[in-house]
């Protein structure tokens, strides 16, 4: 909740002002000086597949691991299902088919796993 003791003392302040200038700082600077910076073309092929990367560094460890450890089997209903949604994916090329098709078939292994 609102602790008064907390948000009156100037160092929270003076913290907060900080983040935002930085924060502020570190998104704009592309904003004011991007068309002055030219990108080299082998950079620009690169920065490509960041996306890629960023997505799969924040779903593989909730697909692979289970607490601190890797988990590979069959009872790891998260990794059965990315697969199935990978194959109907390269089957059907829809991604909107494949989340959809993702879902239901984790669910479905949910709802067996639960009933067994």
């Amino acid at each position: 909740m609102f602790d008064a003791e907390l948000w009156g003392n100037p160092d929270v302040w003076a913290a907060i002002v900080v983040l935002v200038l930085a924060t502020a700082l570190t998104r704009s600077t592309f904003w004011l000086v991007g068309h002055h910076v030219t990108i080299p073309r082998r950079v620009n092929e690169v920065l490509r597949f960041a996306p890629a990367c960023a997505l799969a560094a924040v779903i593989a460890p909730d697909l692979l691991m289970e607490g601190s450890r890797i988990h590979f089997d069959l009872s790891n209903l998260k990794l059965l299902s990315a697969i199935a949604a990978t194959i109907f994916y390269l089957i059907r090329r829809n991604m909107l088919q494949t989340i959809v098709f993702g879902m239901l078939f984790f669910t479905g292994l949910r709802l067996l796993h639960v009933f067994q």
